[in-house]
């Protein structure tokens, strides 16, 4: 059963490239969309606990249109212009209030969360805060005197927490991304949930500054969407170092892109799931599911995984919780939502030493999983070992809540980046989800598989009727290139016809679609050292220029066996177009410009071959 709130909207289950498309044609400005969009959501929606009003919205859209005018109009420079967002009412928005679902601790935020600021100078509109369990602490969504938030398939079930709110938005399509927070699990087991993705990066890549700590040296925001190219992008936005921040961590220099040609996939031996067949089954075809993609699976031995993911409740973590929410401890005990107050309360067995003896624990079972997860590319788990009801949930809401985190708890405590994945339909009609874990920093290359696996997904994400594209989705979501089961490509340089790698796409049938050129936010570059000689096309908004390329479209099949042959430090990521479009296209690491000439002059990598001859 679809939970419906409002009467269905023109924008309903729009991806961020379907608002982008909307926006370039002139067919509708921010004000039209975003009043109808607001006007139709409800008050009494659990999944909200406030809604932009008509003066919170007008400030935003006469911001954007300063911004606008900033860049002389130019749309493209304002990413994420018009496109409506929400956060996680533990996320500081200037103007509102944040409650982290306590009435009690309310406040009024002065400043923008460091991703919020982000997220709204790329243009983006903030149209609400959403429910959550209470201070983040919970996997459930039931732990808020906001009530209670339903399944998006059937409201009997819970949404999964504690960033149940975001999902549940996310997944009846009322906005394209939400942010949602990750301590022990809470940006993947409401993705499960409700068939959409959670991304939850690598610790300390995103600043936490506006956030209301649960475990502030775990904690990660995160990103839900319908597709993994919007949260893959959304989190590239809001990412970054941030010295005011000083659990912020400076990102490496080289970065994995993209997993090894035939990946490598570690699985739990005899891997638990609280006496749900469904569950189970549902996992073992997801399995068949990877092996189909040409993924090597192996098994592993789960135990210092199990036992760091109990570390996390029932170690001395939970004093971090403790200190987040002192004040309310101590001087407001009965305004803490008695569970989440109960698990708080435990803080006081546990001494200093214990934190040290803990500490020591956790850091020889985290080398304990690094050395299994070298390995393999990434780990495979099923998000959740089971889904509960809500009246389950709320009769045992202590135990069931630690069997969610099974396969969640010890990723942060282990220093791992993860990614929630949509994986259809359970045989009852409920939605799971598989989730890939690698160590920090394989952000990207998590992406990458992800996108693959996108592609071979047969059920549509988020809620019953909510899709509003083709499926299958090519990995090139949202442009009007090719067929539906064609994948855009563009190529800049060793692949261009005529080039020496341009037979890695014709003896894959890949067909040449047109030429064309970039948007003039790019610059081109001779990479030094590559054979055959190779260019580098970078992403520098505002300082670029249109970069002549070439469009070819392949089956998901012969994209996937291609871009296995993309060495580093090139990769593949999103490319604007000339005319507005957004396709799939070469990209390089920062590294890679490293000695590296600026080519852009020639305005094509044939141009400057030429030439250089």
């Amino acid at each position: 059963m679809l939970l419906e709130t409002s009467r269905s909207l023109i924008t309903k289950g729009w991806t961020i490239a379907q608002w982008q498309s909307v926006y370039r044609q002139a067919s509708a400005s921010p004000s039209e969309l975003l009043s109808e969009l607001l006007s139709n959501l409800s008050d009494n929606d659990p999944a909200w606990i406030s809604v932009a009003g008509a003066d919170q919205l007008a400030g935003q859209l006469d911001a954007l249109a300063r911004r606008l005018a900033d860049v002389n109009g130019d749309m493209s420079a304002l990413p994420l212009y018009g496109v409506p967002f929400a956060v996680k009412d533990n996320i500081d928005a200037a103007g509102w209030t944040t409650t982290a679902a306590c009435p009690a601790f309310a406040y009024t935020a002065r400043d923008d969360a460091h991703v919020v600021a982000l997220l709204r100078g790329a243009g983006a509109i903030l149209v609400g805060k959403t429910n959550l369990d209470q201070f983040a602490t919970g996997l459930v969504g039931t732990r808020s005197p906001y009530g209670c938030v339903p399944n998006s398939f059937d409201p009997n079930y819970i949404s999964g927490g504690s960033s149940s709110g975001s999902a549940s938005v996310v997944a009846r399509g009322l906005v394209p991304f939400a942010l949602g927070t990750d301590t022990a699990g809470s940006g993947r087991v409401p993705a499960a949930f409700n068939n959409i993705v959670g991304l939850k990066p690598t610790r300390g890549w995103v600043s936490n500054r506006g956030l209301v700590p649960a475990c502030r040296t775990l904690d990660c925001i995160t990103a839900f969407a319908l597709t993994v190219e919007d949260a893959s992008a959304v989190v590239s936005f809001f990412s970054g170092y941030d010295a005011a921040d000083p659990f912020s961590r400076p990102q490496p220099t080289r970065l994995p892109v993209h997993f090894s040609c035939k990946p490598v996939l570690a699985v739990p031996a005899n891997p638990w799931f609280d006496g749900d067949k469904r569950a189970q089954l549902h996992f073992e075809t997801s399995l068949r599911r990877l092996k189909d993609m040409g993924a090597t699976l192996v098994d592993i031995d789960f135990t210092p995984f199990s036992e760091l993911a109990q570390l996390l409740y029932a170690g001395p973590w939970v004093a971090e919780r403790y200190v987040a929410i002192e004040h309310m401890m101590t001087e407001q005990p009965e305004a803490v939502h008695p569970v989440v107050r109960g698990i708080i309360e435990q803080a006081g067995r546990y001494s200093a030493a214990d934190a040290f003896r803990a500490e020591y624990r956790r850091a020889n079972l985290a080398r304990q999983i690094q050395q299994v997860l070298a390995t393999a590319d990434a780990l495979v788990v099923p998000s959740t070992p089971s889904i509960y009801t809500i009246a389950q949930v709320l009769q045992q809401p202590v135990a069931l809540n630690s069997a969610l985190g099974t396969y969640t708890n010890f990723t942060n405590l282990a220093d791992l980046c993860a990614l929630a994945l949509p994986a259809g339909l359970r045989s009852d009609g409920l939605p799971a989800g598989i989730t890939l874990i690698a160590p920090a920093w394989h952000d990207a290359a998590l992406a990458d598989f992800g996108m693959r696996w996108q592609v071979a997904s047969t059920t549509p994400p988020g809620a019953p009727g909510v899709w509003q594209h083709e499926w299958p989705l090519s990995v090139s979501s949202g442009n009007s290139l090719g067929s539906s089961d064609e994948i855009m490509v563009a190529v800049v340089g060793a692949h261009l016809r005529g080039m020496p790698l341009n037979h890695q796409l014709t003896s894959r049938g890949a067909r040449f679609v047109e030429e064309a050129r970039s948007s003039d936010d790019y610059r081109l570059y001779a990479l030094a050292g590559t054979i055959p000689p190779k260019p580098g096309l970078k992403h520098v908004p505002g300082s670029g220029a249109q970069i002549a390329l070439e469009l070819w479209a392949l089956t998901p099949q012969a994209f996937g066996e291609f871009t296995a042959e993309v060495p580093a430090p090139l990769g593949i990521g999103n490319v604007v177009l000339a005319d507005g479009r957004c396709v799939k296209g070469f990209i390089c690491e920062p590294s890679g410009f490293e000695d590296a000439l600026d080519i852009t002059a020639h305005g094509g990598w044939r141009s400057y071959v030429k030439h250089a001859k």
